[in-house]
């Protein structure tokens, strides 16, 4: 963690929300006049589309499984290496994933290939990551220990399920059975690398629905936000306005003394509400810090 450099992360995996929750920072970013650098979970991947699909044959011809969630498919110890740099001097690495020919056409590259490195843009107020491992942990890399505010996105199992089924069937062309595969092949990395992260966030945003998924194999379209409900644990988080929320959010109520529970359909509301005093707290920290280096270097 760091006052000076911030940073703030959303993990999760696809169709948990995250794309939801980066919406929201970045337009809290913009209320707040803060000048973010950008950083995608996928550009840490460790190969390319081609590459990644000769190493899934490989796995599979071995009697192993390799997902996009463990780390033999990720370059944690490269992600950790950037947040630490990032901590301390303001200043890192990135590249992008190109996921698309839309994402690859002004690269002159191929879609699931990826960006050659480059440097951080200079200056930058905070650095926000969305991806799957901003929380992550193992025995040699620890990225969660940097992370200034880190914010979990997170549906029930079988939601997350149905989500993958129906946009991968309707959306990218693969087979009910293939995306059913791909579910058990990669369900041991789930279960070591992306659940363990939603103890170490500060913040999860977990949706419920309240209609019957209990066969998501079965299911024929994704419950709505208006079809659930949005949980929300707080951890470590002083002085939460519990009272100031179930206000402002109609609807909403507690469960526990550390979790609010609102419907779905207010759920980006619940989030610009509850992340904007909190990002709001790090910039002014960050300020403070530089007043007191200035001040500093005055007397010197």
């Amino acid at each position: 963690m760091s006052s000076k450099h911030p940073i703030i992360a959303v993990t999760g995996s696809s169709g948990a929300g995250t794309t939801t929750t980066g919406q929201a920072v970045r337009h809290i970013f913009r209320s707040l006049d803060v000048s973010a650098a950008f950083v995608e979970g996928d550009s840490f991947h460790r190969y390319s589309r081609p590459e990644m699909d000769l190493a899934i044959r490989k796995a599979q011809e071995q009697g192993r499984h390799i997902s996009y969630f463990g780390s033999e498919a990720n370059d944690f110890d490269r992600l950790e290496s950037l947040f630490r740099s990032y901590s301390q001097t303001g200043q890192g690495k990135i590249r992008r994933y190109l996921h698309s020919f839309d994402d690859a056409v002004p690269y002159n590259q191929m879609p699931g290939t990826f960006t050659p490195w480059e440097e951080l843009p200079e200056s930058t107020d905070a650095l926000f990551y969305e991806g799957l491992h901003g929380g992550v942990c193992g025995d040699s890399y620890d990225v969660a220990q940097y992370v200034d505010l880190l914010i979990g996105m997170v549906p029930i199992v079988n939601l997350e399920w149905i989500q993958k089924l129906i946009r991968d069937t309707s959306e990218r062309g693969h087979s009910r059975e293939a995306v059913t595969t791909s579910i058990v092949r990669s369900m041991e990395d789930y279960i070591h690398h992306i659940v363990p992260q939603f103890s170490r966030t500060h913040i999860n945003f977990q949706r419920v629905p309240t209609v019957d998924t209990s066969n998501p194999f079965s299911a024929k379209d994704i419950p709505s936000l208006d079809e659930s409900f949005v949980v929300i644990r707080f951890r470590g988080i002083k002085n939460v306005d519990f009272p100031f929320y179930l206000q402002m959010i109609e609807g909403s109520f507690m469960s526990r003394t550390n979790t609010l529970v609102v419907p779905g359909g207010k759920m980006a509301l619940a989030m610009e509400l509850i992340l904007t005093p909190l990002i709001e707290q790090i910039m002014d920290r960050k300020n403070q810090v530089r007043r007191q280096v200035d001040w500093i270097s005055s007397q010197q």
